[in-house]
């Protein structure tokens, strides 16, 4: 009964942020943009956010061009093929991945991560008002949790890997709203 409430809550969220009709233009960015000329000028164990058609994605900035992101994918339950899976989540993978409850934090370059998106440096810190770990911390958080994972829209998505991450509590104000 419990997980068909939960289904149930997580469908209506989802499409309580479809908004086919609206006029109302895009909220201003609440984060600096940190990339001149191609070159990405991010820090290791930094938050980075994309904004995406419904919400924003989150991840953590690793070093060396990676990052580690929480992606819901249905693929990785139809295959063990690393080649496949690998490739940049699609949006019906994404969707079905949702759906199904699977997920897996990954290890993306930054181009794969933004899917086209500008990267932001995510200013959660004083939304949040908690005080950050240290850098080095936040990363190493990361990389132990790469894998496969349970996925909930509500209680267990990308936004609450990247605050466990860096802040040690697991949040999302974008499914509190």
């Amino acid at each position: 009964m419990l997980d068909s409430l939960a289904l149930l809550l997580e469908k209506t969220f989802l499409l309580a942020h479809f908004n086919f009709f609206s006029t109302a233009p895009p909220k201003p960015e609440r984060c600096a943009k940190r990339r001149e000329e191609g070159t990405y000028y991010f820090q290791r164990g930094d938050l980075l956010e994309v904004p995406r058609t419904l919400f924003t994605h989150f991840g953590i900035y690793l070093g060396d061009n990676k990052v580690a992101h929480l992606m819901p994918d249905i693929l990785p339950v139809l295959t063990s093929n690393k080649s496949q899976i690998q490739k940049v989540v699609t949006n019906k993978r994404l969707l079905l991945g949702v759906i199904y409850k699977y997920a897996s934090i990954r290890v993306d370059t930054v181009e794969d991560f933004a899917y086209g998106s500008p990267v932001l440096l995510n200013t959660m810190d004083t939304t949040l008002r908690r005080q950050p770990l240290a850098a080095e911390e936040v990363a190493r958080r990361a990389e132990k949790l790469i894998g496969h994972i349970p996925y909930s829209l509500l209680w267990n998505n990308c936004e609450h890997f990247v605050t466990y991450c860096r802040y040690g509590t697991a949040v999302s104000l974008q499914t509190e709203q």
